[in-house]
């Protein structure tokens, strides 16, 4: 199956991506980690992206897709994929049905993790977040270390600016404002989004969304 996760900042979408693509024996695929790690390996797609980041522009969209192209036809995506922050706006949601569909797939499930925007505002407004790998952490404090268990410590915790309560609101603002049109879209043209309630625990919002998927 290939599954588009959307949903707010905060409502925890991430964190389920790795968890259904753990349970579904999948890869869970951002746009970011595919096209660092298509920089990083110097394919030829990637040496395009790395171009196009040292002159400090945009990577284009042909590349970003053709990116994802590769990542979703490997070995590794051959029982599907979670989409993790693909798909943000209406041409990328035309976008990645157009590149699926070169490679005879389809997507099969959306789901949407809905919350509150209160609650958003107060989980976010706790949240520090590793300078160093960029992991987030709710309950701990600017200052402390990073510490993942089984790991080292790689850096030090710390509060983003956007995280203030009143920066929160407005990338609320921006993602309602980008998702309204990405819901009817796919509402459209298939498949049907489903919202899943992302109050609860990890494992009641994931024993959630497997139900939703047939699980």
């Amino acid at each position: 199956m290939i599954i588009v996760l959307l949903g707010p900042p905060g409502a925890g979408k991430g964190t389920q991506g790795e968890r259904l693509a753990a349970r579904l024996d999948v890869p869970k695929i951002a746009t970011g980690d595919v096209l660092r790690a298509a920089v990083r390996d110097g394919t030829p797609l990637g040496l395009e992206a790395k171009a196009a980041m040292d002159r400090g522009d945009l990577v284009p969209d042909d590349v970003i897709m053709g990116i994802m192209k590769e990542a979703l036809a490997s070995p590794a995506a051959a029982k599907g994929a979670i989409l993790d922050g693909v798909v943000r706006t209406t041409p990328q949601a035309d976008g990645v049905a157009a590149m699926l569909s070169d490679i005879g797939r389809k997507v099969d499930a959306v789901l949407l993790f809905d919350i509150a925007e209160d609650e958003l505002v107060r989980r976010l407004s706790g949240r520090t977040t590793c300078d160093n790998c960029q992991r987030p952490f709710f309950g701990r404090e600017p200052g402390e270390l990073c510490a993942v268990e089984g790991h080292v410590p790689t850096g030090t915790l710390v509060r983003r600016k956007d995280d203030e309560p009143d920066a929160v609101r407005k990338r609320l603002q921006v993602y309602r404002d980008q998702t309204s049109p990405v819901i009817n879209w796919y509402e459209e043209h298939g498949p049907r989004v489903v919202r899943i309630d992302a109050i609860g625990s990890l494992e009641e919002v994931e024993a959630r969304a497997l139900q939703v998927l047939g699980y």
